[in-house]
């Protein structure tokens, strides 16, 4: 029953620093270091580097960054961009690290599920970023970013003292990002066009054309629901989807009229 205890909290704190990772890597890291140096859990020895004082104050100095940055609307869009690049790898090492010594292949193996923890946790947050950014008042983004901070705090707490609570959480966490990511795409999706065609880098009939197809290659039914996507996306206004749908209406009738 110890063996399977024990596998379980290695499992749970593997994939717990990746899921963490991916949100807040420096709250992360101050929660590993800070309740290994203090006593309070017990790390695996090759994880044990982030109790070291400098690697402590070094997170320390970037999580006080992000706590500004991650709560100003546009700042923060630009801070997780860089931090593609510095999250998931970031999260794949913790992982790898959690699991101990136990042979190359377990940490190369912990190290792609902690690195597909922390990706997948990133666009989330990324993503949903982008999206509230939209909104001009800055209190979503506070509270998006607060919650992030605690969720982190919690989730690593809970894969420590509770793994397999955490594990079905996780679950569960997985299976609405699932659901949650393709919304999230297509949200971002639409928001940039949107702006391309703002800025004139993106030609609106062109982009609809593109969605839609010539009127004589498809079925105009499908061609309708299309043109009722991208205006339910944003990326087409009222006024902009009839005017579309009476260029397709009127594209279909000529090309009725003048068969080849």
């Amino acid at each position: 029953m110890g063996e399977y205890d024990q596998l379980i909290s290695v499992i749970a704190l593997t994939m717990g620093v990746g899921w963490a990772s991916g949100l807040n890597l420096y709250a992360a890291v101050l929660v590993l270091g800070l309740g290994g140096v203090t006593g309070n859990i017990v790390l695996p020895e090759s994880l044990q580097v982030v109790q070291d004082p400098m690697v402590i104050a070094a997170a320390g100095m970037m999580y006080s960054l992000e706590f500004f940055a991650d709560k100003t609307p546009g700042v923060d869009t630009g801070w997780d961009a860089i931090h593609t690049f510095i999250r998931i790898p970031a999260g794949a090492v913790l992982a790898a690290g959690a699991v101990g010594e136990v042979g190359p292949a377990m940490q190369v193996a912990a190290g792609l599920v902690g690195g597909s923890l922390s990706a997948a946790s990133h666009a989330a947050k990324a993503g949903s970023r982008v999206l509230i950014n939209t909104s001009p008042e800055p209190v979503s983004n506070w509270t998006a970013s607060f919650a992030e901070d605690l969720l982190v705090i919690a989730g690593l707490w809970t894969a420590l003292t509770h793994p397999v609570l955490f594990l079905v959480l996780l679950l569960l966490f997985l299976l609405l990002l699932a659901w949650l990511l393709p919304r999230l795409w297509r949200g971002v999706h639409a928001l940039f066009r949107k702006l391309g065609q703002w800025l004139g880098f993106v030609d609106k009939d062109a982009a609809v054309d593109a969605q839609t197809g010539p009127a004589a290659a498809a079925d105009l039914a499908g061609q309708l629901r299309r043109l009722q996507a991208l205006r339910d996306e944003g990326v087409l206004s009222a006024e902009e989807f009839e005017q579309a749908k009476q260029r397709l209406l009127a594209g279909t009738e000529a090309s009725k009229a003048d068969p080849p």
